[in-house]
């Protein structure tokens, strides 16, 4: 079966390809079908994923799988949240983005650096599904005074993991996979497509297994 990733970020599409390996799926990025990008203009995570879905269902014409993922500062009021991948503007990189992040927690002591990386997935048959799939994860931790590590993507360098004690950007692609918040998403929308292809109304995805 052959599925469409709302996404052009090779970091990611290596994570999903790894994540949804049980599904028997070929995920194909909408890079490969010169998709726009969709105007993510939702108010939440989940308004934004369909958003994606939506726009990478329409102009592949495949089913569609999507994720908005961003991360949650306690101290900036859950900030940058949606705007995680434009926190610095809207062509920021993540080397941008990193930095105004530490900028803006400049000085404060560990205990007020507390953070969560949120992922909300959804996957649609077709481009006018109303019935999304939706799943979540989320992953707990804090923001380090510095980056650490070369691995990852994102705010992977100054995100510090708990269950290993180290910055996420220094684990391993396998680490990651199992604590993460798209770990957690992509393992629950597997569990709902598996019973979703056994029962009578999702004849477009009996192929997974």
């Amino acid at each position: 079966m052959r599925v469409v990733l709302a996404t052009g970020n090779a970091g990611k599409l290596r994570e999903m390809r790894t994540l949804l390996a049980p599904l028997s799926m070929e995920v194909l990025p909408q890079s490969d079908f010169d998709t726009p990008e969709a105007i993510e203009d939702g108010l939440s995570f989940v308004e934004n994923a369909i958003i994606k879905a939506r726009n990478a269902a329409a102009h592949c014409d495949l089913p569609a799988l999507a994720d908005d993922s961003g991360l949650e500062v306690a101290a900036l009021d859950g900030a940058p949240g949606i705007y995680s991948s434009r926190f610095a503007g809207e062509n920021a990189s993540d080397a941008d983005n990193i930095e105004k992040l530490l900028h803006d927690l400049a000085d404060l002591p560990a205990a007020k650096r507390t953070a969560r990386f949120r992922c909300v997935m959804v996957y649609l048959r077709h481009a006018k599904d109303p019935s999304p799939v939706i799943a979540e994860g989320s992953w707990n931790g804090r923001i380090l005074q510095s980056k650490e590590g070369d691995g990852g993507f994102g705010y992977d360098p100054v995100f510090y993991a708990p269950e290993t004690d180290c910055a996420v950007a220094t684990l391993s692609s396998e680490q990651k996979n199992a604590l993460s918040h798209r770990g957690k998403a992509s393992r629950a929308i597997v569990k709902k497509l598996q019973a979703l292809a056994n029962t009578d109304d999702a004849p477009e995805i009996q192929s997974i297994s």
